[in-house]
């Protein structure tokens, strides 16, 4: 099983910076769920893997989608995407990553079972 890269996350000043983005702009994003935040220390931070090529990882939304209608909340879906998962070999967001998404998100569904 393969381990899971150092997070480094990232402040939405950050993202403004990295995405060419204004702040409304970047929490818009947050807000639809095609970026997913966590608030540490009180600031909103999202982690860096999130990110693909200055913009945010596509297949990110849709599977925060999946992982809600499973009734995962916000940091539940946060722990699971960023976790080693035993079915994918690595964590969730590597998969999404290395083009997975098809699977990542049938064991996504699978655990709202």
């Amino acid at each position: 099983m393969t381990e899971s890269p150092t997070i480094n996350w990232l402040t939405v000043p950050d993202l403004t910076e990295l995405l060419g983005l204004k702040v409304s702009q970047v929490r818009r994003l947050i807000e639809e769920s095609a970026l997913l935040a966590s608030k540490i220390d009180g600031v909103w931070q999202v982690p860096d893997v999130f990110i693909v090529d200055g913009a945010p990882l596509r297949e990110l939304r849709g599977t925060v989608v999946v992982l809600s209608d499973a009734g995962f909340s916000p940091d539940e879906s946060m722990n699971w995407l960023l976790s080693s998962e035993p079915s994918l070999g690595v964590s969730p967001v590597e998969a999404l990553r290395a083009g997975r998404k098809a699977e990542v998100r049938r064991v996504a569904q699978a655990l709202g079972f």
